[in-house]
């Protein structure tokens, strides 16, 4: 298995991944499995990897079989849930700090080919995305669905992030995480 940063030439590969596991497509039989809940369009990934160096995956061969976005709050602030997040960061606390666009990144969403969840993919490209974001900022924060349970148990007990508070939005129930950049991801061989 590979990791690296996307380039333009695997925007066509995430698009089709970003699809096939997205909440209005994917399958009910998979849903139960997890799903990711924003479409992101060509330009939105081109944005995320040539101006965050943001995008990670994780390659079999020439398959893209996983990604991971991950970029400052400023890539972010386009979406109205984003928009909600950064105006509570001043209202938010985590490892003894009051979050702020300065000190924090907004990661995920993740998704992984059904084939290859429950192995190293997940922690590896975790790690592989912490590498590439940790000089830029001491803490990560993500959120997750709360009908999303596979998601949150992977990141919950798989990758040790911590649950800091719980939000709605747009009649959603969310977990707002955070994860300590310092720390080496549990479970990467990397």
């Amino acid at each position: 298995m590979e990791y690296r940063n996307a380039s333009l030439k695997d925007i066509a590969s995430i698009l089709l991944l970003q699809k096939k596991y997205h909440i209005s497509t994917v399958s009910e039989e998979d849903k139960q499995d997890g799903f990711v809940t924003t479409l992101f369009s060509e330009k939105q990934l081109k944005d995320l990897i040539e101006n965050e160096n943001g995008l990670a995956i994780a390659c079999h061969g020439e398959r893209v079989v996983a990604y991971v976005m991950a970029a400052s709050w400023h890539f972010w602030e386009p979406w109205p849930l984003f928009q909600k997040m950064i105006a509570d960061l001043p209202n938010t606390r985590y490892l003894d700090t009051v979050l702020s666009t300065n000190n924090s990144y907004q990661y995920g969403p993740v998704c992984i080919d059904k084939e290859y969840r429950g192995t190293e993919v997940l922690p590896n490209l975790f790690e592989f995305s912490r590498l590439q974001m940790k000089e830029r900022f001491p803490i990560l924060i993500t959120f997750i669905n709360k009908v999303n349970p596979r998601s949150f148990k992977a990141h919950t007990e798989k990758l040790c992030l911590d649950v800091i508070k719980s939000f709605e939005f747009n009649d959603n129930q969310y977990y707002e995480l955070g994860y300590d950049m310092t720390k080496k991801t549990r479970g990467s061989n990397l």
